[in-house]
């Protein structure tokens, strides 16, 4: 590794890390569902995502330890919250990016079925 990548690697990690957060389908939907308020209480959470409570603590607790998310005690409700805006920007970022893909992925099978059909493929002569 180079003298540059090896000053750089510690902001290599971090950067890892904030994608291990994301690295769940429901930890994206847990953001997700955050990044539509300024904060939400727990049994909000339940609810949207479906989970057993436990569970829920769980992947919370991903999100935590890696900075995504943070959280209030109010009385005898917790609410979370996204730890920075731009978040929620990344989840809008990624989404866009997710539609572009499957658009041009989509625009290459529909070419393909343009295609002859090879001896042997099984099609009617």
């Amino acid at each position: 590794m180079d003298r540059y990548s090896e000053a750089q690697r510690p902001l290599y990690e971090v950067k890892a890390n904030l994608f291990k957060g994301l690295s769940h389908p429901l930890r994206v939907r847990i953001l997700e569902v955050l990044s539509a308020a300024e904060e939400v209480p727990v049994a909000d959470l339940l609810a949207d995502t479906g989970l057993e409570a436990s569970h829920l603590s769980q992947h919370l607790a991903v999100l935590r330890r890696h900075h995504l998310v943070s959280s209030t005690r109010r009385g005898s409700l917790v609410y979370y919250r996204l730890t920075h805006p731009e978040i929620a920007e990344l989840l809008r970022v990624s989404r866009r990016l997710l539609g572009e893909v499957l658009r041009s992925t989509q625009e290459q099978l529909s070419s393909t079925v343009d295609l002859p059909a090879l001896p042997g493929d099984g099609a009617a002569s």
